[in-house]
């Protein structure tokens, strides 16, 4: 089998638009073509206008449980994790004091409705909200408790309020329109660009491997810092003419073209298992082996990719859907893909099995190349 490597790569994609259609469906073929492009090693960052109680059930559905998410326009940053007790960690909530700009707000329009988001759970709500308007739970409150702490967004609906962005702008928020009755508060200098260029770094990615997808005035500065900017086919001219190219509808499924860019083409016709292995022993900079980890029983909690580098091993991949599965459907997967390990009849394959040791779990590993 050929050998392609690919360059590790952040790709942040907005979620409703993007990954998720006006119906919160999924289009067909989403979550393998993300799934695969995590087997090549890359990094996939959610960077959504939702409150992170809207995000995490999109990301479930999605597959996207374990690494950086974006949510609020860039004011939360989180890491998944199905380990943490909620399923994720706070990195950072860049908080502003609402109280400003809800008095200039209730100058300009006494008519405003007011949400303020609490971070994993839902709006606190001066108003009545309709449920599908807001994600997440609703508890109503007086606006002056809504005034008197910190918050890392706030939601304003009202009739035209669209026209007072820039009155509202002077109080030092960062003010985002969704619609001409729909605007979204959030700190000075928050953008979805701002708080994956902080992932970036951490991750140690270069500036210029960085993807995006959006089709919302929300994704203008993320399109912008992406080396590769791409707007959706229905985004407004705004945003297209801010990208670097524009890709098919959400209808026409046009994030798949995106992310079938990045890693390289396979067979069809295998399994979604033996396409990621596949791809993860085509991308991978050196000697692969695949790394599994049991639960309390026979089925996998953990597989991933791991590749020789600089003489030391280092994690290259997950392995989506090697989570559930067993080690013989591993081994299976790994016959499947062409990849010269497990060889020899069933009775024999198990042998090529190694134990591994480190921080978590025992766990063992399949060499899929010849050291």
């Amino acid at each position: 089998m050929s050998t392609t490597t690919c360059t590790r790569t952040l790709v942040a994609l907005d979620v409703d638009g993007t990954l998720v259609d006006s119906e919160r469906r999924i289009p067909s073929g989403t979550v393998d073509a993300l799934d695969l492009v995590r087997a090549a090693g890359h990094e996939i960052v959610p960077a959504t206008g939702r409150s992170l109680a809207g995000l995490l059930p999109i990301a479930t559905r999605l597959g996207l449980t374990r690494g950086w998410a974006v949510c609020s326009n860039g004011a939360l940053t989180v890491h998944l994790d199905p380990a943490a007790p909620s399923g994720y960690d706070v990195v950072d909530a860049r908080m502003f004091d609402p109280a400003p700009v809800l008095r200039r707000a209730l100058d300009l329009t006494g008519n405003v409705r007011v949400a303020v988001e609490e971070i994993g759970w839902g709006w606190r709500t001066a108003g009545r909200f309709r449920a599908d308007e807001l994600n997440g739970q609703q508890k109503t409150m007086l606006l002056a408790d809504l005034m008197a702490e910190p918050a890392t967004r706030v939601a304003l609906a009202a009739p035209g309020i669209r026209r007072y962005v820039d009155a509202l702008h002077v109080t030092g928020v960062t003010v985002v329109p969704q619609g001409a009755d729909w605007l979204d508060l959030t700190a000075p200098g928050v953008n979805k660009a701002a708080a994956l260029e902080e992932i970036r770094t951490h991750l140690d990615i270069p500036a210029g491997h960085t993807v995006a997808v959006g089709d919302g005035v929300n994704d203008l500065d993320m399109l912008a810092w992406a080396g590769r900017g791409v707007a959706m086919g229905q985004a407004p001219s705004i945003v297209r003419s801010a990208a670097d190219q524009t890709t098919g509808t959400i209808e026409e499924r046009g994030v798949l073209s995106v992310l079938a860019s990045l890693v390289p083409a396979v067979d069809g016709a295998l399994s979604p298992l033996a396409a990621q292995i596949a791809t993860a022993g085509r991308t991978a900079p050196g000697p692969v082996v695949l790394r599994v980890w049991h639960g309390p029983g026979p089925d996998l909690t953990r597989c991933e990719a791991w590749s020789l580098r600089d003489g030391r091993w280092v994690r290259h991949a997950p392995i989506p859907s090697g989570v559930g599965t067993t080690m013989r459907a591993i081994e299976a997967a790994a016959l499947e893909a062409g990849l010269p390990y497990p060889r020899g009849d069933e009775s024999r394959r198990r042998a090529q099995w190694r134990s591994v040791t480190g921080d978590g779990p025992a766990g063992f590993e399949l060499p899929l190349s010849d050291l």
